[in-house]
């Protein structure tokens, strides 16, 4: 069997800060099956609301673990003008806080997350008064630019854009813009600057995520007409996590802890309704995804791609995820020959880190200090483990931007810890 060859960079200067780096928990085998899985799908949704906390969590669980695909988040602000229930943080020192209650919510609920400039500066009657406060052209502009990046197929709107004096003006302005920005990604006249580097891109379709609360109540929303809508139970349970979606949704909400948004796990059928806005018409109103290609077919060369991973997937062994990694290596160069740049990159990412998973290639560097200015010595300590039976060849280990060489044809056999140890100065040709 060939050895596997694995470049590892180790980036972690940033500005004149040192950051101390470390991996993530290798995943469970269960959880490596559900990114195989996700690696097969491909659909994309972005979810636009104003606040940390004002998505739904629910609805993103269930996309990202369910649906497969590749979801997002954007709050159009970072909650600066929130209040704070655990400690005396406000202002900028809060939007700190919740930006990372936010990513933290991400990493349970398998969603990404996003951000504008938007100004969070408290309560807001109207979305005219709204609009006064925020530049408007900045935050649409970081608006357009996230679904230029993302490219999604499907954009949820959790607000109203017709809810002028309803509600926050906020969450109003938030699903104004994101019912603007539905066309203006696609014209190529709309801020001209971001097309070189993303191109433009046309959502298929946009939906309100709508609720009882919304209409005042469950006995008024059981009376709407729901003819418009895609119904979604969203309350699934999935054997391979040993959770219900609304389990892991009620812990990534949890993470909002500074606003006191903990939720209680909850099991059971629970409902969720889009209301169809605009975009391409759906004839069923079953599957937000609904006529869309989310296979690889939809690329250029990418047929095979999807073939050869379902008989991937079919062979996995729970027991032994490493006995894939030839499969992995050889779908990898079949990517490589798929011809849409986004998807390529995207599911060559993803591929990556899977390869990475099922070895369980451990990786973590540490320094002997957790800050340094330039002109400062460290010294930097890197601990390299493969857990599987896989033979593997650590090519080269590289400290960036110093360009330091750390490790060179390095062999790692089954179990087999190696520690890395250098020595290096923060000069000052560093960027600040």
């Amino acid at each position: 069997m060939k050895p596997f060859f694995a470049i590892l960079s180790i980036i972690f200067l940033l500005g004149n800060q040192f950051v101390s780096a470390q991996t993530q928990p290798i995943p469970s085998s269960a959880k490596i099956y559900h990114q195989l899985q996700k690696l097969n799908f491909l659909g994309t949704v972005l979810y636009v609301a104003a606040h940390p906390d004002d998505e739904n969590t629910r609805m993103i669980s269930y996309l990202s673990n369910h649906t497969k695909a590749r979801t997002a988040y954007i709050s159009l602000t970072r909650g600066d003008g929130g209040q704070n229930l655990i400690g005396s943080e406000i202002r900028e020192k809060l939007g700190v806080i919740r930006t990372q209650e936010l990513l933290q919510a991400r990493k349970i609920d398998g969603g990404h997350q996003f951000f504008s400039r938007a100004n969070d500066f408290g309560f807001s009657k109207i979305p005219e008064e709204t609009f006064e406060i925020w530049d408007r052209e900045v935050v649409m502009s970081d608006l357009i630019h996230t679904i230029r990046k993302w490219k999604p197929d499907v954009i949820i709107n959790r607000f109203s854009h017709e809810s002028h004096g309803k509600t926050h003006g906020h969450h109003t302005a938030s699903a104004i813009l994101s019912y603007e920005a539905f066309e203006k990604a696609a014209d190529p006249f709309s801020y001209p600057d971001q097309i070189a580097q993303f191109g433009t891109w046309q959502p298929a379709r946009l939906f309100y995520n709508t609720s009882w609360w919304f209409y005042g109540g469950r006995d008024k929303f059981a009376k709407v007409d729901k003819s418009n809508m895609v119904a979604i139970d969203i309350g699934t349970y999935y054997p391979i996590l040993g959770l219900s979606n609304s389990e892991i949704a009620a812990q990534s909400r949890s993470m909002h802890k500074c606003q006191g948004f903990g939720s209680a796990l909850s099991r059971g059928t629970q409902m969720e309704y889009l209301e169809f806005l605009k975009g391409e018409p759906l004839s069923e109103h079953k599957d937000v995804f609904e006529g869309i290609n989310t296979t690889w077919s939809r690329v250029e060369n990418g047929k095979p791609v999807g073939t050869f991973l379902n008989q991937i997937i079919n062979k996995f062994n729970h027991q032994n995820p490493a006995a894939i990694i030839n499969d992995l290596i050889q779908l990898h160069g079949m990517i490589q020959k798929t011809k849409d740049k986004h998807w390529k990159k995207v599911k060559t990412e993803e591929l990556e880190l899977i390869i990475q998973n099922v070895l369980g290639l451990y990786l973590e560097a540490s320094a002997d200090k957790y800050a340094l200015t330039q002109g400062d010595n460290a010294k930097l300590k890197v601990e390299v483990v493969n857990r599987s039976n896989q033979t593997i060849t650590l090519k080269s280990a590289t400290l960036l931007p110093l360009n330091t060489s750390l490790a060179e044809n390095m062999m790692l056999k089954y179990n087999d810890k190696k520690i890395i140890e250098s020595e290096f100065q923060v000069t000052n040709s560093i960027p600040k």
